[in-house]
């Protein structure tokens, strides 16, 4: 299992190295921070890439591969994998969150996995111990299983689901 996810990995950041270049001149291929602002680019400029995060890392943009412990996005739209312990989109996120923690303040669509997950309006599957969206088109399977609106059940243990 272990063997699956480190090539996974490595597939993904050689997958985003060779196809995941920046399209803009203001987009950077790789960040490192050990918190904002002492991170190699600013808060302000977009990633198009990778981004290692060893305490707190934040980007107004991030499409790629997403690593750290405190792993924030600005308010862009964002694409990729997100792995750490805390994850927080401001913005739409389209992909696979994989923190404890897993926050999308807007649109969310693929994969949140983790204890706690949390989406303003979430398309796709939420894996967790606690699954919060305000509106959903998709499944929730955790202890606690909560859709505000138009969900099947409001709040419902082991699974719920809502389908647009």
């Amino acid at each position: 299992m272990q063997k699956r996810a480190i090539t996974l990995l490595v597939l993904t950041v050689v997958a985003f190295g060779l196809f995941g270049t920046p399209a803009k001149a203001d987009e950077k291929p790789i960040q490192l921070a050990l918190f904002t602002p002492v991170q190699i680019f600013p808060e302000s400029t977009p990633i198009t890439g990778v981004r290692l995060s060893l305490i707190y890392g934040s980007n107004v943009k991030m499409s790629g591969l997403d690593v750290g412990l405190v792993n924030h996005i600005g308010e862009g739209s964002s694409v990729g994998a997100q792995f750490g312990v805390v994850g927080i989109a401001d913005g739409d996120y389209t992909g696979w969150q994989n923190n404890w923690v897993n926050i999308c303040k807007e649109d969310f669509e693929g994969f949140q996995y983790g204890v706690v997950n949390s989406s303003y309006h979430a398309s796709g599957l939420q894996l967790g111990i606690y699954n919060y969206a305000r509106t959903l088109n998709g499944l929730q399977i955790g202890l606690i299983n909560v859709i505000k609106q138009g969900g099947r059940f409001p709040v419902f243990p082991i699974v719920n689901w809502s389908v647009d």
